[in-house]
């Protein structure tokens, strides 16, 4: 059932491409921003903006999860699939998303700005670890604010709060990679990175089941 849900969530995608078409140039529209408002960046800045670029990307692909879904067909799924079906689907649909976004993100910035890093497969595992966080978190907090009013506001407000520590580590992680040789391997920022994805996922198994009973 997961699988078919998960199918459901690409053909919808696939019939409004739109709406990616329309993330993907606001990523592309934010890193050409960038390229002309600055001259020159500083490889710390160069993972910061980056940085930035992919929570706001984030959160417009994301928080359509289950804000565009209506009442008629949250009564359908009910019917077909369990809770727990449906939250990891969406989760997974939604790391798939932000993985694509993630590499091409990673292409239009490298191509744009200067590319300062020393060890950019590296990079890119963080990018992977960074696109689960995003997709984890955004996806829970986006079936909250789905339960609420004036959810589209809601979302924001509710996630920041638990994505910035997850933030602070994706660059502080990110910044290993500019430099030839690290002193320590930050492998204890590592499991705090996965252990805080891994709480996402056990919260959202957790919560999810009260929320689908609304």
């Amino acid at each position: 059932m997961i699988w078919k849900l998960i199918q459901k969530d690409l053909l919808i995608e696939w019939r409004q491409r739109y709406a990616f078409n329309g993330i993907l140039l606001y990523l592309a529209s934010v890193v050409f921003l960038i390229y002309i408002s600055f001259i020159e960046l500083k490889p710390e800045m160069w993972v910061m903006l980056y940085w930035i670029i992919m929570l706001f990307t984030a959160v417009n692909a994301v928080v359509k999860s289950f804000l565009q879904e209506g009442r008629a067909r949250w009564i359908y799924y009910y019917s077909i699939a369990s809770p727990l079906s449906v939250i990891i689907s969406k989760m997974i649909y939604n790391t798939i998303l932000m993985l694509l976004m993630g590499l091409l993100g990673t292409i239009i910035y490298s191509l744009l700005l200067d590319n300062p890093l020393l060890h950019p497969f590296y990079f890119l595992i963080i990018v992977l670890l960074g696109s689960i966080s995003f997709s984890f978190t955004f996806t829970l907090m986006s079936a909250v604010a789905s339960k609420a009013g004036n959810s589209a506001m809601l979302m924001p407000v509710l996630s920041f709060p638990v994505i910035i520590p997850v933030l602070l580590l994706l660059v502080k992680l990110s910044n290993e990679s500019l430099y030839g040789t690290s002193v320590e391997f930050p492998l204890k920022d590592f499991v705090l990175l996965i252990a805080l994805d891994a709480v996402m996922l056990v919260l959202g198994m957790l919560l999810f089941p009260f929320l689908w009973r609304e």
